[in-house]
């Protein structure tokens, strides 16, 4: 089974599409493949699918959901070059409390992403920006949009998927790290420039761009987007940028930007 979340839901068995269209079925299998190889509880399902109003035919209508999900399992199964001798109960699972996809993790490309983006994380706090920037990239073009976009997202769900959009933008962070200790800080500023403007309150992207516009021979810029930081934060939070952000601009006045370079970043993410 091929399970893929990052983005839109693409769940397949022998390339045959099992995701069905309606909503809360895609949902179960959505977290389901979020937890591929483990099982996901009754309970979670169901605070998933209604929250608290959970009504009293819940349990009778997750189950008929999980029938449909296998149906669909089924028609895959019979439909394969060869027959593995699977059956749709095998793939989807019943376990003691709860349900499983009996998949290994590698089978979805979120498992595959951490992996990733860990050994990205690791490589960097090792100085080996090379490898770092290698992982991460591999990583981060694993993503085809936002994660579950075309999934109705419960309580659950909603978690799980804000979880995966901050994992995504640390490693998005620590790929920028990484290509700024390669010394790539003037092919960096588009791409810097178009973060700060999707997140304008986002100190270490606007630290980031700062340290790529003074390598590049435009510390005057770094300084411009230090103040246009502190007032967004002084008007909309009312809150100073952070001590970190204050050194590197203080760095900036003094013509030393690299006294709040990649080190500084790192230990800041792994605090």
């Amino acid at each position: 089974m091929d399970i893929e979340v990052l983005g839109e839901l693409a769940v397949y068995e022998n390339g045959v599409s099992i995701v069905p269209s309606a909503g809360k079925p895609r949902q179960i299998l959505a977290l389901l493949s979020l937890w591929a190889g483990r099982v996901v509880p009754v309970p979670t399902l169901m605070e998933e699918l209604w929250g608290d109003a959970v009504p009293r035919s819940a349990a009778t209508t997750l189950q008929t959901y999980i029938l449909q999900l296998r149906r669909r399992m089924a028609v895959a199964l019979r439909d394969a070059p060869e027959p593995a001798g699977r059956t749709p109960k095998d793939v989807l699972a019943t376990a003691f409390g709860g349900y499983r996809v009996a998949v290994t993790p590698e089978s979805c490309d979120w498992s595959q992403f951490r992996r990733l983006a860990g050994q990205g994380h690791d490589a960097l706090l090792a100085g080996d920006a090379r490898s770092a920037s290698a992982h991460l990239t591999r990583a981060l073009a694993l993503w085809r949009g936002p994660a579950l976009i075309d999934v109705p997202v419960g309580r659950v769900l909603g978690l799980e998927t804000l979880y995966m959009e901050e994992t995504r933008m640390q490693a998005l962070e620590e790929r920028i790290e990484a290509d700024l200790r390669l010394g790539y800080h003037a092919a960096l500023l588009g791409e810097l420039r178009t973060l700060v403007a999707r997140h304008p309150l986002h100190e270490s992207l606007c630290a980031q761009l700062m340290t790529a516009l003074c390598r590049s021979g435009s510390p005057w810029r770094a300084l411009q987007e230090f103040r246009q930081l502190r007032e967004r934060l002084r008007r909309e939070l009312g809150v100073e940028p952070s001590p970190r952000l204050q050194r590197l601009h203080q760095a900036v006045l003094s013509g030393a930007p690299e006294l709040d370079g990649g080190e500084a970043f790192v230990q800041a993410r792994s605090a």
